[in-house]
């Protein structure tokens, strides 16, 4: 009786939810400072790491740091870390926390696409071919696609046509501005070059081709047959591979 006939005090009441109010208001401020206060374990760089490249385990070390000390979001732990790229134009020093906005994934870097052909073969070379809307049959070509070159040119007032180079995979589809063509697809832009991994001896015949007065490279999908109706020219002769190459061989002699 006596504790219910306090409880019907509202002064009491009163005193009492203001006492548990400061308990829980100090309990919360003791959690705080002690989370801030206590150390912990967080990954950072053992040496300086260059822009471009990717973070292995030896790259990483760990030290106690008070939380509050911390600013910015970082990554704690090597799981989050191992695998991942040092952003364009961005050094980490040694000592250094590896924090969110400086690690992107390899797809996320400007020239992943060279990192791509570099892992597919190191003895591939970039090759930048000029094209657009209409050679690209409609901005249908996409990197990852296969394509073969042919040759279109002149030999004793003849047309001749014959494929330079075959299964040739496209990297990346770049507009005039140097902007990866289907990297957002909310804007819409036309293809201006592709880039193209090929091996030394392609990459001659290709630049050669390129200067020899009145000759067109024709760029197909793998998946398509080379034909007349293509670009709407007859051909009057088709050369053998052997006959293309030895075409532009003449050229680099």
């Amino acid at each position: 009786m006596k504790l219910k006939s306090l409880l019907s005090n509202k002064n009491v009441v009163t005193v009492i939810g203001a006492i548990l109010i400061v308990a829980v208001l100090y309990g919360f401020y003791s959690w705080r400072v002690n989370q801030a206060i206590t150390p912990i374990k967080v990954a950072y760089a053992k040496n300086t790491i260059a822009p471009r490249t990717q973070i292995k385990k030896e790259d990483i070390d760990y030290l106690d740091i008070q939380a509050s000390a911390i600013r910015g979001k970082i990554y704690s732990d090597e799981k989050q870390i191992i695998g991942k790229y040092t952003n364009v134009n961005v050094t980490i020093p040694a000592g250094s926390l590896f924090y969110q906005d400086v690690l992107v994934n390899s797809k996320e870097l400007p020239d992943a696409y060279l990192q791509e052909m570099i892992l597919d073969d190191e003895n591939l070379i970039p090759y930048n071919f000029r094209v657009n809307v209409a050679s690209t049959f409609g901005n249908s070509i996409t990197p990852g696609n296969y394509i073969d070159i042919y040759i279109k040119g002149i030999d004793s007032n003849k047309i001749m046509i014959g494929k330079l180079v075959s299964n040739v995979k496209v990297y990346a589809v770049k507009d005039s501005a140097g902007n990866h063509v289907f990297e957002d697809l909310s804007q819409s832009r036309s293809p201006s070059q592709i880039v193209l991994g090929v091996y030394s001896d392609m990459h001659q015949l290709l630049r050669t081709a390129e200067y020899i007065p009145g000759t067109e490279l024709i760029i197909v999908p793998t998946t398509v047959l080379y034909n007349e109706n293509i670009d709407g020219t007859e051909i009057v002769t088709e050369m053998t591979d052997s006959q293309t190459r030895a075409y532009v061989e003449d050229w680099m002699a």
